[in-house]
Parts: structure tokens; sequence; C-alpha cells
């Protein structure tokens, strides 16, 4: 039995119902991702390998369709007309399992919101002003790194006389430029690759570099070379707290040059924001940061491989804007946003949560 509704009814729905994703898979109904949790929608009937083909084909252009035949594997995004004029964006993945097609999409919201109604550390606006070096935004999949980012970015729109590049694969949220030329490239529309785009943004004149992902040793290393030559670049990486992202960034090169990448990771950082959305109690979602500053002591743990003492210097450090996810947790128990059961199944080491929030005092609280 065929499933009769489209893609457009499917997606109308994710709006509706405020959900993150839509999920589609044979032998299974479509199912929306809402406040983290995944649900079955449409009835009793399960999609076949043709439904989602002429789903997929309903979003997809000719030459992005193609590029999926050839490669199994796509990237895309799109803008969805809704009913009444209004519009959204969604970011798209199409891919095979056991022989079968399979697809997601991600609502990606039109308006970018600001650090405030985030609930983003008021630390990271100061990231707007910043002239050069590297700031990533790390975190699992689904953790809101692109909208954080897409903060940092319209900040830097409405306050700064300055050219912004990105290289996104796909492009997510559109910025209209304001104060800041905002110019947008696309992976595979606009450029072949990250490599390749990074290769010549220098001859583009930028002051801000927005890098939708670090993925290799050639988008990192020019990357860091950006950030080298006066460039403030923005990017994401996924890492499971601050301090790894540090690790990660040095493990993906040889090992005969990581001293060297060490001394220039030490000078071009700026620093980190590790994130992870949790549910509400009341419905919907929060995020909590762990938050890391290149100050002279963590630099001096970068340039000599002691990054495992970049811990303890975040754990004792709120008094530079710096927080650990497990403090951050502990400030939003102490809000009234989260349980202290559910705080715990996201703690990095729950026995350092349980004594947080026993010894937090309220002096403490203030300058998470």
């Amino acid at each position: 039995m065929a499933y009769e509704q489209s893609i457009h009814t499917l997606l109308n729905e994710v709006i509706r119902r405020n959900a993150s994703d839509l999920h589609l898979g044979v032998g299974i109904p479509p199912a929306l991702r809402i406040d983290g949790d995944l649900h079955y929608i449409g009835g009793p009937v399960n999609l076949t390998n043709e439904d989602i083909r002429r789903m997929v084909t309903e979003v997809l252009t000719r030459q992005k369709l193609a590029q999926f035949e050839e490669e199994w594997e796509l990237d895309f995004s799109f803008t969805f007309k809704i009913p009444g004029g209004d519009s959204a964006r969604f970011r798209g993945n199409c891919f095979f399992e056991r022989g079968s097609l399979a697809a997601a999409f991600r609502m990606i919201p039109t308006q970018v919101r600001s650090f405030q109604q985030l609930m983003l550390p008021k630390s990271l606006e100061e990231m707007a002003g910043k002239q050069r070096g590297i700031f990533l935004v790390t975190g699992p999949t689904g953790s809101g790194k692109s909208t954080t980012l897409a903060a940092l970015m319209q900040q830097i729109n409405t306050t700064r006389r300055c050219h912004v590049i990105t290289i996104e694969d796909p492009i997510e949220y559109l910025f209209k430029s304001e104060k800041a030329i905002i110019q947008q490239r696309e992976v595979g529309l606009d450029t072949r690759s990250f490599g390749n785009s990074l290769k010549r943004v220098l001859r583009q004149d930028p002051d801000v570099i927005m890098i939708g992902e670090m993925r290799d040793l050639e988008t990192i290393s020019s990357a860091i070379t950006a950030a080298e030559t006066g460039h403030l670049v923005l990017t994401t990486l996924h890492t499971p707290d601050a301090v790894q992202s540090i690790d990660r960034i040095v493990d993906v090169f040889p090992p005969y040059q990581q001293q060297q990448v060490r001394m220039q990771l030490s000078h071009v950082l700026i620093g980190v924001c590790y994130q992870q959305l949790i549910p509400l109690m009341g419905g919907g979602r929060t995020v909590a940061t762990e938050v890391l500053f290149a100050t002279p002591a963590v630099r001096n743990c970068i340039r000599e491989g002691k990054t495992a003492q970049i811990r303890s210097i975040l754990q004792t450090s709120s008094g530079q804007n710096m927080h650990t996810m497990d403090q951050d947790l502990a400030r939003l128990v102490w809000d009234g946003f989260l349980s202290s059961d559910q705080a715990m199944f996201y703690a990095m080491d729950p026995k350092e949560l349980e004594r947080i929030l026993m010894d937090m005092s309220p002096a403490v609280r203030r300058n998470l």
C-alpha cells in the first residue's frame, strides 16, 4: 500500500509541531524528532522505497538527484514555501541502508536567534569583536552548534563593518548583509571542496571566515593558517568536551608535525564552546555549555602537550568567564530549568556534579 502524503505535507507537520527533524525509512512510518524524542506520524502505513524516492525527488534539483545517484550519499538544503506565504529552511541528507533509500531532514529556523534568546553565556558575545584567531563550537550532532555559530555571525553582521565569507556543506542559515558584507559559499554548488575554497579565500579579502565544519587535515590546516594570517575563523567540530577539541585538532596531523601544530594552536586559539541540548521539564529544550578560553595558562598547556591539565584550569576559572559542563548543569538545576536527575543524566562526571550542587554558592552561580 503506497503512502499517499507528499513531502510538503510532512514538512508542514514538522513546522506545525515544532519538530527538529523528519526521518524517512523503508518499512516504517515517517517519524518526527520532538524535544529529542522520535514519534511516528501518519498512521499505520509504512513507507516503501518508491514512496521515499518520490518524496526526495520533490525537493531535489535535477543536478542534485544526479549527484545522489552517482555518489549514493547527498547533503543538501532548500527553502520550503509554507502555505500563506512564509518560508522555512531545511537541511537534508539522503542515503541507502540495506539497499533501500532513506532520508533525514532538519528544520533550520529562518530567524537567527540572539545570544539572549538562546540563553548562551554572555562571554561568547565578545567573540564577535575579535579581530583574529580561531573560535570553535563543538558538540555531538544535533546539539545546536550551527545555531550558536549563526548567533555569533549575526552579532558580527549587526555590529562590524567587515567582510565575512562562509564555506558550508550545505548552506543552512541564510544571512542578509547589514553592517557586514556576508557572502555564503556552498560546497558542491559554489566550490568543489572545503580545501579548494580555503586555498583561495585569503585572495577574497575576508575579515571573518566561517567554516561550517572542520572535517579533515586539509581543512584544519587551512583554518589555522587563516587564523595565523590575521583573520577571525569561526568553525565547528565534533568532540565530546572542550578540552578534547584541542587533542582532536593536533591528532589529525602526522606525528612529526604535531609539536609545530601545538605551537601554532597555542598562538591562534581564542576559545572553545562545547554544548549539548537538554529537554526541559515543561517541554522544549535548553543548551548547556562548557566554555574554555585560551588564557596564558591554557596556551602554555597546549604548547607543552599537557592538555590533561587544562581540565583543572577550567574547573577553577569561573572568574575568567570559563566553566565546565557540570558547573553549567548545576546552574540550570539551581535556576529551576532542570531536575537534579536530568542533570545527572547529562553530566560529564556525576560525582563532580553532585559535589557542585552541594557546595555551589549564589556568588559562584552569578559568575557562570
